[in-house]
């Protein structure tokens, strides 16, 4: 990291990296993984409000409501078509 990066990143952020460069390359990965799932999280609770804004516009416009078990299937067809695609 650059000098002049680290003169700007705010003080918490710069421990954490400082933090992580010491640790051994196992672990690094480890807290990589982690940052993946958080970041997948994130992104699903994201997808999850933005769904949950539209509901009422989807059902004022007549759409049919969907089960649970529909949601389920879906994402179980979601994920089969990526993991073909892998």
């Amino acid at each position: 990291m650059t000098e002049q990066a680290a003169k700007t990143m705010p003080s918490r952020t710069q421990t954490l990296i400082d933090k992580i460069e010491a640790l051994p390359a196992d672990r690094v990965a480890e807290v990589e993984d982690f940052v993946e799932f958080l970041s997948a999280k994130t992104q699903r609770l994201a997808a999850l409000e933005r769904l949950l804004e539209i509901a009422p516009a989807l059902e004022a416009g007549g759409a049919p409501p969907i089960s649970e078990a529909d949601v389920l299937a879906e994402v179980a067809a979601l994920r089969g078509t990526r993991r073909a695609g892998d």
